[in-house]
């Protein structure tokens, strides 16, 4: 039988001990301070998905219905809503798509568009300082025509594109449609604006 010889124990001296203690404390820190970032970032996440589908949703404009107003590509921000007045731009789901088009009458209104594309409502010509250009446009129904209760009349900037509710295919909107008011374009940075 052979005796081992038994190895000293090599105990760290308190300058290690320290050491030791300070580098296993900074790291369970670190830890918890990355646990709480990610967990914050995560609710902040949430809430603004939340938000913006309930309450503010943003919307990318394609198209050319609304120049000069809004341009293709272009940034809004709409506030769900359903206290809408003459002039107000609206975003509404049809065939799966969300247009934007300007409110112009409203239930019970009648609307009347001359050969020229003059607008009247009740017989009186509506004032639309934000067009460039006038437009009959893309129209298959009879004029004058009176918007049904529970629905609004609306119609593109750029009337001789524009398919809105002028064509049967649109019609007027339905309050149930409506995703909400533009209240402000947010990009590009240049061009952001409050929309009134």
């Amino acid at each position: 039988m052979s005796k081992k010889k038994k190895q000293p124990l090599d105990i760290p001296n308190l300058e290690a001990l320290e050491t030791e203690l300070a580098r296993v404390t900074y790291k369970n820190r670190f830890r918890q301070t990355l646990m709480g970032t990610i967990y914050v970032l995560i609710t902040v996440a949430a809430v603004a998905i939340l938000v913006s589908t309930l309450w503010l949703p943003v919307l990318r404009i394609s198209g050319t219905s609304m120049t000069p107003t809004l341009e293709d590509g272009e940034l809004v921000v709409a506030i769900k809503n359903s206290n809408f007045e003459r002039g107000d731009l609206i975003s509404f789901y049809y065939n799966n798509k969300v247009l934007v088009k300007r409110v112009v009458a409203m239930a019970g209104e009648w609307v009347n568009i001359d050969p020229d594309g003059n607008v009247y409502i009740n017989d009186v010509l509506y004032d639309e300082p934000y067009l460039e250009e006038k437009s009959i446009g893309q129209c298959d129904i009879e004029f004058p025509y009176q918007v049904p209760d529970g629905r609004i009349f609306v119609l593109g900037d750029h009337r001789s594109v524009s398919v809105d509710s002028r064509s049967k295919a649109v019609g007027c909107v339905a309050q149930e449609q409506i995703v909400g008011r533009l209240v402000m374009r947010i990009w590009p940075w240049e061009k952001a604006v409050v929309f009134e």
